[in-house]
C-alpha cells in the first residue's frame, strides 16, 4: 500500500519523479495546520509516510546508544579485575573480546543509523518540497506577480535543505545524543548520588543555555535566509535583463546595486553566525567545568575508598562522553536555528490563501463555447477602487463565433482573456461559457475547455513531444504527429535528429519566432478545446512562414468559439463581431459586417486611418 499524508490545502497535480520513486502518494487534500505545528509537528506529518525507516533508525539509535554505555562498564570490569590478584588470564581475555565484539557492533550501527537517517531526511523532505511546490504553484496570478523566482527558490530549496538537515540532525544526534546524557546520568546515580547530582545540575543549566541562545538565534537565522532570498531575486531579473542593461549603460549601476545588497546580506549572516559561536563556546565552556568536577570527585572518593579504580576510570569516561553528545548538540544548533526560520517561512508560505477557489465541478459541452459577460467589473487591486481596469463589462458570443477584440494598450483586451481562463476572479457581474458560470466547474475542468495562446511561446529544455503535450504521457505519438503535419511541420520535425525525442533549448532559442507560434498551436489542437483565445498571437510572425500561420489559424478556429486581440486586418476579417474597449468600458459592439457598412461607427473610422491607431 503506498502512503498518504493529508494537507488542509488544496493542491493540484505536478510532475514529481523523487515521489514517484519513493512511491509515496499525496492526496489532494490534507488535513494540517501548518502555523501550529512547529518541529514535532513537521516531523510526525512528513515522516509517518516513511515510519517504517523511523522505526529502523529509533532501533539502531537506541543500539548504539546501549553499546556506547555499556562499553565503559566492560573496560571497567577489566581494569577492576587486572587489579586483583585473583583474577585469571582467561577472564581478562574473555573480557577483551567482549569489549571488542561490542565496539565493532557499535561502529556497524552507527554507520547504519547515519544511511538510515539520511534516507528518512531526503525522502521525507522531498515529500514537503512537492507539497510546498504544489501548494504555491496553485496560487493565483496576484501571488506570482509580487513573489520573485528567486524567493521561491530560496523557500523550496534553501530552506527545505535546511529542514532536511533538520530532520537527520534532530533524530539522528539531537534526540540520540540527548537519550545518551540520560542514560550517563541514569548509571552515574547508579554507581553513586553524590556522582550523579552535580553531573545533572551541570548538563541541566548547559541545556538551558542551549534553548536560550536557539531561541534568541531563530529571528536572526530567518532575516539572514530572507536576504539571501533578496540576493537571488536581484540575480534572476539582473540577469533576465542583461540586454537592456548592457544598452542603456548601466552595468556600474547594477554592480553598486549588488555590492549593496550583499552588504545586507552579509550583515544579517554575520548577526546570526554570531550568536551560534556563543552557543558552541558556552558548551565548551561547560565541558571543562564537568571534567575538573569529575577529576576532584573521582580523587576524592578513591582516596578515601568510596569507589574502586575502575569506578574512577568510568566516571571520567562518562563525562568526557557528557560533552561528546553536548558538542554534537551545539554543532546541530545551526541546522536547528536555520530549521527554525525555516519552518516559519514555510508556514508563513503555507498560510497564503488562492483567492481562486476551485469550483464544485460542472461540466462543459465538448464543442464550441458561448461566452456571455453580464456587467463585469474588475481590479487588480481590491482595496484599490481608482483601479479599475473593467467597468459594467457586457457581450454574447455565439458558439462557433469569432470575435474581434480591439482596443489600446491597457484598454482591458488582456485582462478580459484573463478572467475567461480564471487566472483572476471578477469583482462583480458574471461571466458564463454556454450558460454555466465559470467559478461553477473546477480548475481543471475550466481551463480543459480553454486554450490560449500568447505572442510569448514558452518552451521547456525537454523533447519535443514534452513540450508539445506538456508532459502528458498518454497522448500517443501518432496524434502528435498527425496535428504537425496538419500545421504543415512536417518538414521541421523531419530535420530534427531524434524526431520527438529531440531536446529544446529552454526560451525557445533553437527555433524562429514563427516555428514557436506553431508549437502553440500544436498543443491547442492536442488539447482540443471549445473557446480559443488569441492574445496577440500573430506580433512575433516572421515573415517566410506568414502563409503556414494563417493556413493554421482557419484550421485552429475551425468549428471552435474564438476571441483574437487582434492588431492585423487580415486576423480581424476573421470575426464575426467586433469589440472595442476603451477605459476599460465597451465602446462598440457589433457584428463586424454591420459595423464596417456604417461609416459612423468607430471600427469603419479604424479601418480607414489604419489598425495601428488602435495599439497606440
Amino acid at each position: 500500500m503506498r502512503p498518504e499524508v493529508a494537507f488542509e490545502v488544496r493542491l493540484i497535480a505536478i510532475p514529481s519523479v523523487s515521489l514517484k520513486q519513493q512511491n509515496v502518494n499525496v492526496k489532494a487534500t490534507i488535513s494540517m495546520d501548518i502555523p501550529k505545528l512547529g518541529y514535532w509537528g513537521l516531523l510526525t506529518t512528513y515522516i509517518k509516510p516513511f515510519r517504517r525507516l523511523f522505526y529502523l533508525l529509533a532501533i539502531l539509535v537506541l543500539l548504539n546508544i546501549g553499546l556506547q554505555i555499556a562499553n565503559p562498564l566492560v573496560v571497567r570490569f577489566f581494569i577492576d579485575s587486572a587489579t586483583d590478584q585473583s583474577t585469571t588470564t582467561q577472564t581478562l581475555t574473555y573480557a577483551a573480546i567482549a569489549f571488542l565484539i561490542l565496539a565493532t557492533i557499535q561502529q556497524l550501527s552507527a554507520v547504519s543509523s547515519v544511511y538510515v537517517g539520511e534516507n528518512l531526511a531526503w525522502s521525507s523532505t522531498n515529500l514537503m518540497r512537492h507539497d510546498l511546490a504544489e501548494h504555491s504553484y496553485n496560487l493565483d496570478m496576484s501571488f506570482h506577480k509580487v513573489k520573485t523566482p528567486g524567493e521561491m527558490i530560496e523557500r523550496l530549496d534553501t530552506d527545505i535543505s535546511a529542514l532536511a538537515n533538520f530532520f537527520s540532525a534532530f533524530v539522528l544526534r539531537v534526540t540520540g545524543n540527548s537519550l545518551l546524557l540520560l542514560g550517563i546520568l541514569v548509571v552515574m546515580f547508579y554507581e553513586d548520588w553524590r556522582i550523579g547530582v552535580p553531573f545533572t545540575i551541570t548538563v541541566i543549566i548547559t541545556m538551558i543555555l542551549l534553548t536560550y541562545f536557539r531561541n534568541i538565534a531563530i529571528p536572526h537565522w530567518e532575516k539572514a535566509h530572507e536576504a539571501s532570498a533578496e540576493v537571488f531575486g536581484f540575480l534572476e531579473e539582473r540577469l533576465a535583463g542583461t540586454e537592456d542593461i548592457r544598452s542603456a549603460g548601466a552595468n556600474e549601476y547594477v554592480f553598486q546595486q549588488f555590492g549593496d545588497v550583499l552588504d545586507f546580506r552579509a550583515k544579517k549572516w554575520k548577526r546570526a553566525w554570531l550568536l551560534n559561536f556563543l552557543v558552541i563556546r558556552s558548551i565548551f565552556t561547560m565541558n571543562a567545568v564537568m571534567l575538573i568536577m569529575a577529576f576532584g570527585i573521582g580523587y576524592y572518593m578513591f582516596t578515601n575508598s568510596l569507589i574502586t579504580l575502575g569506578t574512577a576510570y568510568v566516571m571520567v569516561h562518562y563525562t568526557t562522553m557528557l560533552g561528546r553528545p553536548l558538542r554534537e548538540i551545539s554543532n546541530q544548533i545551526q541546522d536547528l536555528q536555520r530549521a527554525g526560520g525555516s519552518i516559519l517561512r514555510v508556514q508563513q508560505m503555507y498560510e497564503i490563501r488562492s483567492k481562486i477557489e476551485d469550483g464544485p465541478g460542472a461540466e462543459l459541452p465538448d464543442d464550441a463555447l458561448e461566452v456571455t459577460f453580464e456587467n463585469v467589473t474588475f481590479s487588480y487591486d481590491d482595496e484599490k477602487d481608482d483601479d479599475i481596469i473593467l467597468h459594467d463589462v457586457s457581450f454574447d458570443l455565439g458558439a462557433g463565433e469569432i470575435l474581434g477584440l480591439l482596443g489600446r494598450t491597457g484598454a482591458g483586451k488582456t485582462t478580459i482573456s484573463r478572467l475567461i481562463y480564471r487566472l483572476y476572479d471578477i469583482n462583480a457581474g458574471a461571466i458564463r461559457l454556454s450558460g454555466i458560470d465559470v467559478r461553477q466547474p473546477t480548475i481543471d475542468q475550466l481551463r480543459g475547455h480553454v486554450g490560449m495562446v500568447t505572442q510569448d511561446v514558452q518552451i521547456f529544455r525537454a523533447t519535443i513531444r514534452d513540450n508539445l503535450t506538456f508532459f502528458n504521457n498518454s497522448v500517443p505519438d501518432d496524434r502528435i504527429i498527425e496535428v504537425l503535419d496538419d500545421l504543415g511541420m512536417t518538414e521541421w520535425l523531419d530535420r530534427q535528429e531524434e524526431g520527438l525525442a529531440t531536446m529544446m533549448e529552454s526560451g525557445g532559442r533553437s527555433i524562429s519566432a514563427g516555428e514557436a507560434q506553431l508549437l502553440a498551436f500544436t498543443r491547442i489542437f492536442l488539447q482540443d478545446p471549445g473557446l480559443i483565445i488569441m492574445d496577440e498571437a500573430s506580433s512575433r510572425l516572421d515573415p517566410a512562414t506568414e502563409l503556414l500561420i494563417e493556413q493554421a489559424v482557419d484550421k485552429l478556429l475551425r468549428n471552435r468559439t474564438g476571441i483574437i486581440i487582434a492588431h492585423r486586418l487580415k486576423t480581424v476579417q476573421r470575426a464575426n463581431k467586433i469589440m472595442i474597449l476603451e477605459d476599460g468600458r465597451v465602446k462598440e459592439f457589433g457584428n463586424r459586417l454591420a459595423l464596417m457598412a456604417d461609416s459612423k461607427s468607430h471600427f469603419s473610422e479604424l479601418l480607414i486611418t489604419g489598425m495601428e491607431e488602435v495599439l497606440v
